[in-house]
Parts: structure tokens; C-alpha cells; sequence
């Protein structure tokens, strides 16, 4: 009797999605809650588990079709794996199997395509079963080659995503021109880089964009997390970041003017009574705005411990469609990756976003004097139909004051 692996109920936004990887092949034996297949919708790598145990007989849907919810992916058959009959001895020796051919690359699974990427891993030099890398394997060849247990590769658990942009390893095809060196490839958009395509342009498009500018002198912020990040550390169990003194006085400053976080609704102008903070972080397959939900609730450790699981799950691929829906506010940091100053795109149905950039110490002057201080510049992009300059420019005011003066976010003045 067989079992059909069904496509679970996909989120009510989101149409179809595209079959990306199977992890098993037909003939192989699978057990109950181990992965069978990842789909990729426009948001997030869906894992379909193998409802019970037995034998993938059949593969219904190959890599690369576009399904439905309830749509009948594959057959699990019950009782123990088919063994195929040896085969016989060949008249000549047979060469043992080859890694694959540089001109055919394996493929390299979400979950280990980023610490290929990270580590400058030759992918046809990892070995990997029917030619597909999976993270198990990437960790297995460097235990191997290097003599190192899995514990001892930090980075590979422990680096946020929002420090390397990685894009989608691409598969050589063929030059489209002919021509010796000048060589083009033509592969699929993902489904995620589509949809940050067709929002970007719907944000361009819908609404009057303009954007602020400030600066902000970091030496208060700097000095506190000195002095307290250790204590911090050991009493809450994350690191003492900026993200979280962002955060804070961004809600404060959206308390203080409202408008900013409120959102256009046809003719209406809708106001938000909670805070739902979106942090942009990178993942491997493009940008994500993983949501701080009621970030007005948080602590500074909440939001810390929140901001680095986002970062690990956007590296993981495992963030789930739930967290990242909604959210009434956006905050991005290009500084990370070294910009100095830029201009956000809003995240519709969002009417601002908070934009921050690299730390320079520079020459300031302050009372009469010229000192060196970490400055940042910060960029608020808001949407004019709703937001009046003035509006804007004190918002960004307010976030510049609280964080020169960080005492002013306990006593919200």
C-alpha cells in the first residue's frame, strides 16, 4: 500500500511554489519527519517531511515544477528498502566512481551552499551521494581534509547572515554568444529574488519616495556597551550589540510620531498601535525582513537574542513564512557591508524605513573644539502621500538625540 507526500498548505499569500531539492532518490528508505524535498516559494524554503516511515517508490513532481497545495509529490511504499541484485563481474576492472566532471557541478543544497561560498569550497572536490552536496557532506570533507571535529569550525554556526551577501551558487551553461572568452550563463530567478524585484518596483512605482538624511555621533552608545557589555554577556547570554539601541529609539521615536508608523489603505491612512519591527538581513537567497513582533515590549536582550536568531535562520533558510509577514516599521544596515551612505527602499505596505550605515570616525567640532568621534549616517525613507517632511526630519532628529544621549531612552525624554 502506498502513501502519497502531499504539498502542505501553503500560506494564504502565496500561490504555488517550485520544487528545488529532493533528498531522496526513488528505491531509497526514509523514515518518519526526515526531509524528502525543499519547495521554494517567493518568501521561504518550505521542508516537507516523510509522513511514516517506508520506501520512496515514486517521485511525482521532478525538480524544477511548479505546485499547489495538496498536489501529490511522491508515493511512500511500506516495508524495507528494494536491495537491487549484485552486478557481475566485468571483464575488465572498473575504475572506482569519479568525483563529478568539472563541465557537470554538483548540486549544492540551500543549507550547504552558503558554507561552500564562505569557506571558497570547490564543490566538485566535496564527495556527495548522486551528485548532491549537502551540509553533512561540506562539514565531512573539511573533517578530512583539515583533521578538525565539526565543534571546531565556529564559523560555520556561528556567523550572522547580514555579514556576507551570498548569492546562489550558478551552474555553467553554455556561451550564449559562441564567441572564446566572452562567456555568458543564463539560470532561473529564484522565486524570493522575483518577489524583491516586483515589491521594489511596486514600492518605486505606488508611492512618492524621498529620503532624509542625518548624522549621528555613536560615542555615547560605544562608551555604554564598554562598560556593560561583559556584565551583559554574562547575565543575558548575547552579545551587547547596536541593533538593539536602533531599535529602541526607533520605536520611541515612532511613539513620538506616529505617522511614521502607520500605512496607506486605500483612501484610508491606517494607524498601528503595536510595533513590528522588520530587520533586513541577507541570506542565501537574497534579502529577507525577518519581523521583531511588539518591539516595544522587548528588552534589550530580547531584541538582541530575537536579531540573532533571525540571522541564523536566514542562513539556515529555516525562517518560517510567519516571521516574516507584517511588520509596521523597517530598519536596514548597509554598514555591515561597508556603505557609507545610501537611500532605502520602502517595504510596502510599510510608509518608512530607517537606513544605517558604516561607522567613520571623522573630525567634528564640538563646543568650540575639534574632536575625532565614530559618526554614522543615517536615511530615512518615508513616502511623502503620507508622511510631511517635517515629520520626517524631526523623526530622524529624535533618533539622533536619544542614541548621543542614551539615558534619554530610559527616562523617554
Amino acid at each position: 500500500m502506498s502513501l502519497e507526500v502531499r504539498v502542505p498548505a501553503l500560506p494564504e499569500s502565496v500561490a504555488d511554489a517550485r520544487v528545488l531539492t529532493w533528498s531522496k532518490r526513488p528505491g531509497e528508505a526514509v523514515r518518519e519527519g526526515e526531509n524528502l524535498v525543499e519547495l521554494e516559494t517567493d518568501k521561504v524554503v518550505l521542508e516537507v517531511p516523510a509522513p511514516r516511515s517506508g520506501v520512496l517508490s515514486e517521485i511525482l513532481a521532478a525538480e524544477g515544477a511548479m505546485v499547489h497545495t495538496d498536489d501529490v509529490l511522491a508515493l511512500i511504499s511500506e516495508g524495507a528498502v528494494s536491495v537491487a541484485p549484485a552486478p557481475k563481474p566485468a571483464a575488465t576492472p572498473t575504475p572506482p566512481a569519479a568525483a563529478p566532471q568539472p563541465n557537470v557541478p554538483p548540486h549544492v543544497t540551500p543549507s550547504a551552499r552558503q558554507l561552500v561560498k564562505e569557506l571558497h569550497l570547490e564543490p566538485n572536490q566535496i564527495p556527495s551521494r548522486d551528485g548532491r552536496i549537502q551540509k553533512a557532506d561540506v562539514l565531512a570533507y573539511l573533517d578530512a581534509r583539515e583533521g578538525q571535529a565539526p565543534e571546531r569550525h565556529p564559523d560555520l554556526a556561528a556567523a550572522p547572515a547580514t555579514q556576507t551577501p551570498v548569492e546562489p551558487a550558478l551552474a555553467p551553461t553554455p556561451a550564449l554568444s559562441g564567441e572564446a572568452g566572452r562567456p555568458e550563463q543564463r539560470v532561473p530567478m529564484t522565486r524570493l529574488r522575483a518577489r524583491i524585484a516586483e515589491r521594489l518596483l511596486q514600492a518605486q512605482q505606488n508611492a512618492a519616495l524621498l529620503t532624509t538624511f542625518n548624522e549621528v555621533n555613536l560615542s555615547a552608545v560605544n562608551a555604554l556597551r564598554a562598560r556593560y557589555k561583559e556584565t551583559f554577556e554574562q547575565r543575558h547570554g548575547v552579545r551587547l550589540g547596536l541593533m538593539s539601541f536602533f531599535v529602541k529609539a526607533a520605536v520611541e521615536a515612532l511613539q513620538r510620531f506616529p505617522v511614521l508608523n502607520a500605512s496607506i489603505d486605500g483612501e484610508d491612512i491606517l494607524y498601528h498601535g503595536y510595533y513590528d519591527i522588520g530587520i533586513a538581513v541577507s541570506s542565501p537567497r537574497g534579502l529577507v525582513v525577518p519581523i521583531l513582533r511588539n518591539a516595544d515590549q522587548l528588552g534589550m536582550a530580547e531584541i538582541e537574542q530575537g536579531i540573532a536568531d533571525f540571522g541564523q535562520k536566514a542562513k539556515d533558510g529555516s525562517l518560517s513564512y510567519e516571521e516574516l509577514t507584517g511588520g509596521t516599521f523597517s530598519i536596514t544596515n548597509g554598514g555591515v557591508f561597508g556603505s557609507l551612505l545610501s537611500t532605502p527602499i520602502l517595504n510596502p505596505p510599510q510608509s518608512a524605513i530607517l537606513g544605517l550605515h558604516k561607522i567613520q570616525e571623522r573630525p567634528i567640532v564640538e563646543n568650540g573644539q575639534i574632536v575625532i568621534a565614530p559618526m554614522m549616517y543615517l536615511a530615512l525613507t518615508y513616502d511623502h502621500r503620507l508622511i510631511d517632511g517635517r515629520d520626517a526630519v524631526q523623526f530622524l532628529v529624535a533618533i539622533k538625540e536619544l542614541l548621543e544621549d542614551p539615558a534619554r531612552l530610559l527616562l523617554r525624554v
